[in-house]
């Protein structure tokens, strides 16, 4: 059978656990990885995986190789960031921090500058900071009400977890191309 995206990813992320675990040296890793992606069936992508320990097919979500609305399916090559199938609760929770999150930073603040300037004042002024945290608020829950019901907190967890992985990989092929030593120096514990 013919391989997706989502495959060839789902192979490049248990690569990518592979070798963080020292199973893998970086040059392996780096051919492993350009295979991967050069793969169009499964069977090309099993041989990758066939001498690891996760060396099983790929995991895909939903059999057609994208995520379920509201939840993700962990393929063991997410890491610290596991993602949980059983509603996506933890994905869905971090996502709203990340959409909420600069409105419950700037709105204590004003509300902070109100309340000093009304000290100051010896007076209570008008309640400005509502002109703030009002619409605002009202934007941010419309947002998080249709994030909710199309599915976004799975989205935005998959691309975050793929920015990850292509800054990995980018780091992982700089330290592949620097010298592992300098000339005229030897590493410690090596002698000839």
């Amino acid at each position: 059978m013919r391989a997706a995206d989502d495959d060839r990813q789902a192979v490049a992320d248990q690569l990518r656990v592979a070798v963080d675990e020292g199973r893998l040296d970086l040059h392996e890793y780096d051919e492993r990885l350009h295979q991967a992606y050069a793969a169009k069936t499964y069977g090309e992508l099993d041989v990758l995986l066939a001498d690891l320990p996760t060396g099983s097919a790929p995991v895909v979500a939903s059999g057609a190789g994208t995520a379920l609305s509201g939840e993700l399916v962990a393929t063991g090559a997410v890491d610290s960031t596991v993602l949980s199938t059983s509603g996506g609760r933890s994905v869905t929770r971090r996502w709203v921090v990340e959409v909420w999150g600069p409105w419950l930073r700037a709105v204590p603040i004003v509300v902070g500058i109100w309340a000093v300037t009304s000290l100051l004042a010896q007076n209570l002024l008008f309640f400005w900071p509502g002109w703030v945290a009002g619409p605002w608020g009202v934007v941010l829950a419309v947002r998080t009400v249709q994030g909710l019901a199309t599915g976004e907190p799975a989205r935005w967890a998959a691309r975050r977890e793929r920015r990850r992985q292509r800054k990995r990989e980018r780091q992982l092929r700089k330290e592949a191309r620097r010298p592992a030593e300098p000339d005229g120096w030897e590493l410690p514990g090596t002698s000839g």
